[in-house]
């Protein structure tokens, strides 16, 4: 109008936009009413604080359209599908194959899969130390040979090849 106010409130006029949206055929969400310094989230269906919610400065209250919590499990949904292209189940199943251990060490729960960084093929899933150490031995079986020799005590000590001779490893 020539005021620059509308002929309606802003209630009716949420209202009478979204009745066109249905008469045109398109989807249109139902509104939640929510209480004063909370906001619905449409992932998991709660209703939360905002201390639950990051910042947006682009979305029209400042808050991100996803809970703390829904953006965390979206996010680790969509890292193992980028990087190793499993799914959560296909994850679950590989842990639940271990028996619910690290295909290493055989003792901590596994956190980290595991991958061949030449092929990008997955291996397994491990826990942080094992994962870590493959990691330190660059995935080279030589180095990680020589590493299991050196432990066994095998890499250092001379080897007796005739009485008072000793062969030193090379």
């Amino acid at each position: 109008m020539r005021d620059g106010l509308q002929a309606y409130c802003r209630a009716c006029a949420a209202e009478y936009h979204q009745e066109r949206q249905v008469a045109k055929g398109r989807n249109v969400r139902p509104r939640v009413a929510v209480p004063p310094g909370h906001k619905f989230c449409r992932t998991c269906g709660e209703i939360k604080p905002h201390g639950e919610w990051t910042r947006n400065r682009s979305a029209s209250d400042g808050l991100a359209t996803l809970c703390k919590a829904c953006k965390a499990a979206k996010g680790r949904t969509h890292y193992l599908k980028r990087n190793y292209g499993l799914r959560e189940a296909e994850r679950d199943a590989m842990i639940a194959s271990q028996r619910g251990l690290c295909a290493i060490c055989l003792e901590a729960p596994p956190a980290h899969v595991d991958h061949c960084h030449e092929t990008g093929r997955v291996r397994g899933v491990l826990c942080f130390s094992c994962n870590a150490a493959l990691g330190q031995f660059k995935d080279q079986p030589e180095v990680i040979r020589r590493a299991a020799a050196y432990v066994e005590g095998n890499a250092w000590k001379p080897t007796l090849v005739a009485p008072g001779v000793y062969q030193l490893p090379s």
